[in-house]
C-alpha cells in the first residue's frame, strides 16, 4: 500500500504545481508552459502514472485486469460518442505498445477492446453498461482497480490532454472500482 501512498502523494504535488501555475480565476500565468487545461501537469501525471504502472507489471497478469483495462480503453476512446477507424487504430496501437499490457497476447487485447467498442458504436447506452459491468470487476483487488484506472489515465493522456468527456469516463470507472477520483486529481 505504500507504493499508492507514494503514487497519490506525487500526483497531489503534480496537481499543486498545475494550480500555482494558475492565477485568479483558473488563468494561465505567462511563462509557465503547459498547454490546455494544466496539460503540462497532467503530462507529468500520465508519464509518472505509466512508470508507476510498470512497476507493477509482476502484479498485473490476471484477466479480470486484462478485461477491464480493455473495457477502460474502450471507454475512453469513445468518450465523446463516437470513435473513427483512425482512432481506433491508435487506441489498438498503444495498447500494445503499453509494457504492462504486453503481458498478455496482443490478439486477446485486440478482440476485448474491439469488441468493446463495437457495442458501444452499436449501442452507446447499453455498451457503456457493459463496459461499466467489465471494470468493476476488477474492483476485488485493490492494486488492479487502481492499475485500471491508471491504464485509462494513460490512454487518455497519450495525446498530452485529458479530454472533459475522458475525464467523466474516468471518474465515472472510480466509482465503479471503489476507488477515489482525488487520488488521480479528477
Amino acid at each position: 500500500m505504500a507504493m499508492w501512498d507514494r503514487i497519490k502523494d506525487q500526483a497531489k504535488g503534480l496537481q499543486q504545481q498545475a494550480q500555482g501555475a494558475r492565477g485568479p480565476a483558473g488563468q494561465r500565468q505567462p511563462g509557465t508552459g503547459g498547454s490546455g487545461t494544466s496539460g503540462g501537469s497532467k503530462e507529468k501525471l500520465v508519464g509518472l502514472l505509466k512508470s508507476q504502472l510498470g512497476s507493477l507489471k509482476t502484479e498485473l497478469k490476471s484477466g479480470a485486469y486484462r478485461d477491464a483495462s480493455m473495457a477502460m480503453c474502450a471507454l475512453v476512446a469513445a468518450a465523446d460518442g463516437s470513435v473513427d477507424p483512425a482512432e481506433r487504430h491508435h487506441v489498438e496501437n498503444l495498447i500494445l505498445q503499453n509494457d504492462v499490457l504486453q503481458n498478455f497476447p496482443p490478439e486477446q487485447l485486440r478482440q476485448r477492446f474491439n469488441k468493446h467498442v463495437d457495442q458501444l458504436m452499436f449501442n452507446f447506452q447499453q455498451g457503456r453498461a457493459d463496459a461499466m459491468q467489465e471494470i468493476a470487476k476488477a474492483a476485488k483487488k485493490p492494486v488492479e482497480a487502481k492499475a485500471v484506472v491508471q491504464t485509462g489515465f494513460v490512454i487518455a493522456g497519450a495525446d498530452g490532454y485529458i479530454a472533459p468527456a475522458e475525464a467523466q469516463v474516468l471518474r465515472e470507472a472510480c466509482t465503479a472500482l471503489g476507488v477515489s477520483p482525488q487520488e488521480f486529481g479528477l
